[in-house]
């Protein structure tokens, strides 16, 4: 890995939605080679297709079929589907979902081998999605079977906050049966993790949202706080985590409390996501901690109404690139700086010899 940029992979997303102009918009800038080699797992004739669309005529890709092929200062491209795939703007097709599928697939393939250094992921529609192959929720919970990993955290980035959350994709109706203690404990410890390894946070302070308006109005309008979410706190408080609430999430967010703290945990989705797309929906990221590689993505979805009509804002998906690029640097120097730590070095101090100190040290009077 020494030696070279980072190779950032990027799976297509769903060939009918925004996810290659977003991608293209990006791409065309040519700053972006001095962050990172991107690397697309998709299909040239999509893309072709695509520029078409968007009457852009001054951007290519640069075709490969390995990531170690790859041109450091051009936007390379892996095709990953055959000849015979169609494109239908705007519309959800099962073919568009089986396109978003290999593509995914062949990114992770590559990631899980090291051949590529982080990943990033243009939006899928969740339904069309669904096969033999992919029986999940979401790129989330792929990305978390694919890798073993024991568990994950759904984070949201910006510049004003970062927003991880309890529950994900679940029915609101079964959301207080999911929050335990035990649940609570894990994501606040992949949040305090992540928050140290990932961002480079020496301390975070962790703000918890409680579950129930106005945070249960001391159990009058439900206990989960008093039962479940405060004794996590103050669990996670024993074992070092900073972490204070529960908070009601409405006076939270309304009186601009979410900038004082360097992580929010909220209970369920939209409680968190909805205050977080009203201020960052253009430049916010959804990144996924816990994984044993980093993976990004922009937060919007495929957004089908709009596709190919030049009407996409590429940021959140150019944020999501560089927030990859920044926390795959971030992970190495906190691999660094942790590796042959200093050992505890035990000093005895001999009574006897204490005559022997400097003047400004050898004071054995009681202090008044």
């Amino acid at each position: 890995m020494e030696g070279r940029p980072i190779i950032a992979g990027v799976s297509h997303g769903d060939i009918n939605g925004i996810g290659y102009e977003v991608i293209i918009k990006t791409f065309m800038e040519s700053m972006i080679n001095d962050m990172c080699v991107p690397v697309v797992y998709g299909s040239p004739k999509v893309a072709a297709y695509h520029r078409k669309a968007l009457n852009i005529s001054n951007f290519s890709f640069n075709n490969i079929r390995t990531p170690e092929e790859a041109n450091y200062r051009k936007a390379n491209m892996i095709n990953c589907l055959d000849d015979n795939v169609r494109v239908e703007l705007g519309k959800s097709t099962l073919q568009g979902g089986e396109a978003a599928l290999i593509s995914l697939e062949r990114a992770v393939d590559d990631i899980l081998n090291g051949k590529i250094d982080v990943l990033i992921t243009a939006p899928i529609d969740k339904k069309n999605v669904q096969s033999d192959k992919f029986n999940f929720n979401g790129h989330t919970d792929y990305l978390r079977s694919r890798s073993g990993a024991e568990d994950v955290l759904m984070f949201m980035i910006s510049e004003n906050m970062r927003i991880g959350f309890a529950t994900t994709h679940i029915p609101l109706s079964k959301v207080s049966e999911m929050i335990t203690a035990e649940l609570l404990m894990r994501k606040l410890r992949m949040m305090n993790t992540s928050l140290m390894v990932d961002f480079g946070i020496r301390k975070p302070r962790i703000a918890v949202l409680g579950l129930n308006p106005h945070a249960g109005d001391n159990s009058l309008l439900g206990n989960e706080e008093a039962s479940i979410i405060s004794p996590a706190i103050a669990q996670a408080e024993k074992e070092g985590i900073l972490t204070l609430g529960p908070f009601a999430a409405d006076g939270f967010f309304g009186a601009g409390s979410f900038a004082k703290f360097d992580g929010i945990l909220s209970m369920y989705h939209d409680q968190g996501l909805a205050p977080f797309k009203a201020l960052s929906f253009d430049s916010g990221v959804n990144f996924t901690a816990g994984l044993p590689f980093v993976r990004t993505s922009p937060v919007h979805g495929t957004a089908f109404p709009i596709a190919g009509k030049g009407e996409a804002s590429e940021n959140s998906f150019r944020q999501a690139v560089y927030l990859a690029c920044t926390i795959f640097r971030n992970r190495k120097i906190y691999s660094e700086i942790s590796q042959n730590p200093l050992k505890p070095q035990h000093i005895e101090m001999h009574t006897d010899r204490i005559d022997e100190l400097p003047p400004e040290i050898n004071n054995t009077e009681t202090p008044l």
